[in-house]
């Protein structure tokens, strides 16, 4: 098996992937340190693709060098926006008509994988909130 040349990918150019239907889903990164792991984010938001990402707090944001390194190319692609504060976010994505879901692992979580946007039974708008805070701010944010 040999690896394919980004020319074989038949990748969308920019302006196609802005106007390419996407996942109703935004990503919230909230206080996550690692700028490393924001990159990250950004290229899997691309693979899916995802409407938006949110940073948060001290989340870094484009075009911090670290998310660079990984992201490869793909804050150009997927939307984002920066709040100062979470909360913010939350308001805004509410306002918007979003449901916010934790991510978390905690009783009476269910496994991403039976979420009914990614099994594909759901049109509606949703955020999928990562967080490098405690549990209890969540709550308190909702």
């Amino acid at each position: 098996m040999r690896k394919l040349k980004n020319s074989e990918l038949e990748r969308k150019s920019l302006k196609e992937f802005r106007s390419s239907e996407k996942l109703p889903i935004v990503i919230v990164l909230d206080n996550v340190r690692s700028a490393y792991n924001v990159g990250s984010v950004f290229r899997t938001a691309d693979a899916f693709p995802v409407e938006a990402i949110y940073l948060c707090g001290i989340t870094c944001y484009p075009p911090h060098k670290e998310i660079l390194k990984t992201s490869l190319g793909a804050e150009k692609t997927v939307s984002w926006k920066y709040f100062k504060s979470t909360l913010e976010s939350i308001h805004d994505l509410k306002n918007s008509g979003y449901k916010i879901y934790a991510v978390e692992q905690a009783e009476g979580s269910i496994p991403l994988s039976q979420w009914s946007v990614v099994s594909g039974q759901s049109n509606e708008q949703n955020s999928l909130w990562f967080s490098a805070t405690k549990w209890t701010v969540f709550n308190r944010m909702l």
